[in-house]
């Protein structure tokens, strides 16, 4: 299909380049054509449970892709840069996984359970209640809540599970205070990710198979969105996704770069 030339792309990964454990081929070709014309891209990814090194290697591992780290920004990274942003005092407590906690222990941040300055949350398989009541105790002392995405549920092959959002949303019930959310669609992680890869908005386009997450990151955030009906999105809502993606593909070699 003929489109307009981006110079640059913002990706996302599951459903988009792969689908859980299996090869969408498609996705590996358009990573590949993208790097033989030398157009840059950032792999933009809600999840907060893998490090990029570990996002890196499964690529080269599993699907065909070998990518440099500095092409890959989790909502982990996008929740440090927030961090350390705010300025606030060093210390945190953390609901969530290893990927998350390498990410900002390495930042300098210090565990800490009773007074910490921020409460992060996210995905945690190993989630307790003693876990929950120790955050909500936190926020009652004044700690910041900060969700690492909003995604309500996680897809897996026993179907929809809930997602980091869910366990946010408890807090917040708990609490009756608002968490600030990091990841896809909000304009955290959409500002810090065009920051990033060093080029302007009209020149970008966000990549993804879920509408309420990859195609809003582009249309909350004035960023020209493709959607590719392989994961989330199913092809038989696209006309009635409204406001709609500027693009539509069944398959990324339909996409010219």
């Amino acid at each position: 299909m003929t489109n307009k030339k981006y110079k640059g792309y913002l990706i996302d990964l599951d459903g988009t380049i792969y689908m859980g454990n299996d090869r969408i081929p498609a996705g590996e070709a358009f990573i590949h054509r993208l790097q033989t014309a030398g157009i840059p891209y950032l792999f933009l990814t809600n999840n907060t449970t893998k490090t990029p090194r570990v996002v890196q290697k499964r690529l080269a591992e599993k699907f065909n892709i070998e990518t440099g780290l500095e092409t890959i920004y989790t909502a982990s990274l996008a929740t440090v840069d927030y961090m350390n942003e705010l300025g606030l005092e060093k210390t945190v407590y953390i609901i969530g996984e290893d990927g998350l906690k390498e990410a900002i222990y390495e930042a300098g941040y210090k565990k800490e359970r009773e007074n910490p300055a921020y409460v992060v949350v996210a995905l945690d398989s190993d989630l307790t209640y003693e876990m929950l009541a120790l955050a909500t105790l936190a926020i009652h002392r004044g700690a910041k809540l900060i969700g690492t995405n909003p995604d309500l549920n996680l897809p897996s092959e026993r179907g929809l599970l809930p997602g980091a959002g869910s366990l946010v949303t408890m807090i917040e019930a708990a609490t009756r205070v608002k968490a600030t959310y990091i990841g896809k669609p909000e304009a955290i992680i959409a500002e810090k990710a065009v920051e990033k890869i060093g080029l302007p908005k009209e020149e970008l386009l966000m990549v993804g198979d879920n509408y309420l997450t990859d195609i809003h990151t582009g249309i909350d955030n004035g960023i020209d969105s493709l959607l590719v009906t392989t994961g989330f999105t199913a092809p038989e809502e696209v006309p009635g996704l409204n406001p709609a993606p500027t693009h539509v593909v069944a398959s990324l070699d339909e996409w010219e770069v």
